[in-house]
């Protein structure tokens, strides 16, 4: 196979950014696509990163073929691990989004979860999960949305991490705001039946406000998108500190509150 394109993942996968992932799973961030999911289906999942999504897809669609593909060899032992603690089948490999090591036709479902966010080319890699899609099957996609996040109480060096972040995202020659653009990328890719629709993740109990604030606070100065920023001259590792002590300040404030705009597409192959 090809080796991957040449793409940057802002997040990285320090351990702050995969405890996001390992919370992940197939009722808080794939509901639009499971009333479509069948027993025996064959079903792709690209970007599957630490497979909660994949072994909860998996469960829905048993006993078909199940396949999570990530660029990143390293989290795939984890996926592997997590489908078997699921009772999952899946098989886990490495690969690219724009060339998939399948022939034409090979799925029912093509499912991908905050990877268009990340690429420089989305039509593209839609046309190709399209290709490995049978006629009238699905390819469903999910992503965020970042200019559409809202929180309280306002905070100005949380307004400016969303603006370092979008800065960091643009330097890597991807779209943060991706979520309001799934439509036109699909008809773009060419598919001609798509329905559209939106949700969110919202953070607002103790619990899920210690969660998120401290995920984000570890990322703004450990993780692979603090790195980028400094180095691209973005953000200083001071601010960066006091964006990471905003998080905190969030976190700790008895009314937080923290939505995750996403968009969601179901396309028709």
């Amino acid at each position: 196979m090809d080796a991957p394109s040449p793409e940057t993942y802002t997040h990285g996968h320090h351990d702050s950014v995969l405890r996001s992932h390992r919370w992940r799973t197939a009722e808080n961030s794939v509901a639009y696509l499971l009333g479509e999911l069948r027993p025996g289906a064959r079903l792709l999942d690209v970007g599957c990163g630490p497979g909660t999504i994949t072994a909860g897809l998996g469960a829905r669609v048993s006993p078909g073929v199940v396949v999570g593909l990530d660029r990143e060899p390293s989290v795939l032992a984890e996926a592997r691990e997590a489908s078997k603690a699921a009772g999952t089948a899946a098989a886990f490999g490495a690969g690219d989004a724009y060339r998939l090591p399948f022939p034409d036709r090979a799925f029912d479902v093509v499912h991908a979860h905050q990877v268009l966010h990340h690429l420089h080319e989305p039509v593209r890699a839609l046309r190709e999960w399209r290709r490995v899609c049978r006629p009238g099957g699905i390819v469903a996609v999910r992503e965020a949305d970042y200019a559409g996040f809202a929180w309280h109480p306002a905070d100005p060096m949380l307004t400016r991490w969303l603006g370092v972040f979008h800065e960091v995202t643009r330097a890597n020659g991807a779209e943060a705001d991706a979520g309001r653009r799934l439509l036109a990328w699909a008809h773009a890719a060419g598919f001609s039946d798509v329905v559209p629709s939106a949700s969110v993740w919202c953070f607002a109990t103790p619990a899920d406000r210690a969660w998120w604030g401290t995920s984000w606070a570890e990322r703004c100065t450990e993780s692979a998108f603090a790195r980028q920023a400094v180095a691209g001259g973005v953000a200083g590792p001071g601010e960066l500190a006091s964006i990471a002590e905003a998080w905190r300040r969030w976190a700790d404030a008895p009314d937080g509150w923290f939505a995750v705009l996403h968009g969601e597409i179901l396309a028709r192959a």
